[in-house]
């Protein structure tokens, strides 16, 4: 049985302001990369793709999508308490993922313009629909007396740096893996609706559109860079980082159980289906995808999740830190162990499967 976090009261910096989340391992990062190198690379293979997508994401399909109807208009202080906060929890956390998106592909888009007018137009419309998403998310948090200060965030948050490659990578996989979370909720409220407590989840069918278009325009530069997905080194780093993200995923959703069952979703059932399902979409850009039928990955997979409850709990428990940093050490070697053996296990050679996947 999976053990959720102790329940902790919410920090403010002001009244009606929420203290950022504390940075760790698993809070979505802020990154900044190589400009240069990405002003200069070589879109030439997927051209094609890329300007069909830079006219959709012109027409901008989903501007009106995100209005604040009637029904949003109402009190909210009939919601209890424990999934009042495991609400926030989602909506800060949601809100903070897609803010780091906006800054990124703000600054890449001012930062290349002069050089490579298409990618810059494209980041720039990426931001955009970034930047109206973490908009929403945060005058949703204001419906229950609290929002974050996003130009604090921006000020005070560590900045990752990560070459263009690593964000290729990794942002892909953080679109596509939001799509299938966006709809796979959407979907399963629409068949409960006894669970849809709150109007934004009516929301996810458009949001999950925007998340799709984005994993698209970076498969597409994926693609285009022939060293992802042609080298031996390319397929490395994809196995990485699909573990990396698919890992991050699990832990976070185990630790925030409480949130799925508010909307009447099992935690470990949504978290397979979530990695299985992104895992299948990544054969489209990904030289390799992991084998998550093998029987030992979602037995190892939660068993790290497990051992991260373990550590949070020493960490919120009142010993010295060099006793937490002691007694953590069992459970983090435990973790990266667990990690080692599913990143060995033999993976799913995608480029023979090119052409078959749905």
């Amino acid at each position: 049985m999976v053990k959720t976090l102790p329940k902790v009261e919410i920090e403010e910096l002001k009244p009606g302001v929420k203290a950022p989340a504390k940075e760790t391992l698993l809070t979505p990062r802020f990154y900044i990369t190589d400009f240069d190198a990405v002003a200069n690379m070589n879109i030439c293979a997927q051209e094609e793709e890329l300007q069909a997508m830079l006219t959709e994401m012109r027409n901008d399909y989903n501007r009106h999508h995100f209005v604040r109807d009637e029904e949003f208009k109402q009190s909210w202080d009939h919601i209890e308490e424990d999934k009042r906060r495991a609400f926030i929890e989602f909506l800060e956390r949601s809100c903070t993922s897609e803010f780091s998106g906006f800054l990124l592909f703000k600054e890449l888009s001012r930062r290349i313009k002069d050089r490579n007018p298409t990618l810059s137009e494209i980041f720039q419309l990426m931001a955009r629909d970034e930047a109206r998403h973490a908009g929403f998310l945060n005058k949703a948090m204001s419906d229950f007396n609290i929002s974050l200060d996003l130009g604090y965030l921006t000020k005070n948050r560590t900045y990752t740096f990560f070459k263009p490659e690593w964000v290729i990578y990794a942002v892909y996989l953080s679109e596509k893996i939001g799509y299938w979370r966006y709809i796979t909720i959407y979907r399963h409220l629409e068949k409960h609706p006894e669970h849809q407590f709150y109007p934004l989840f009516r929301m996810f069918e458009s949001w999950c559109q925007d998340e799709n278009r984005h994993g698209d325009i970076f498969n597409a530069l994926l693609r285009s860079q022939s060293s992802m997905w042609k080298t031996w080194k390319g397929r490395l780093w994809g196995r990485f980082f699909l573990l990396t993200v698919f890992a991050t995923h699990t832990l976070t959703v185990h630790e925030r159980e409480d949130f799925y069952a508010a909307i009447g979703l099992d935690a470990k059932e949504f978290d397979r289906t979530i990695v299985t399902k992104t895992n299948e979409t990544a054969a489209r850009a990904f030289p390799e995808i992991l084998n998550v039928e093998h029987p030992e990955f979602f037995p190892r997979m939660e068993r790290c999740s497990d051992y991260n409850l373990k550590l949070s709990e020493i960490e919120t428990s009142q010993a010295p830190q060099w006793l937490k940093s002691l007694r953590k050490l069992p459970y983090q070697i435990a973790i990266f162990g667990n990690l080692l053996r599913l990143y060995l296990i033999k993976p799913i050679d995608a480029e023979k499967m090119r052409g078959t996947v749905r």
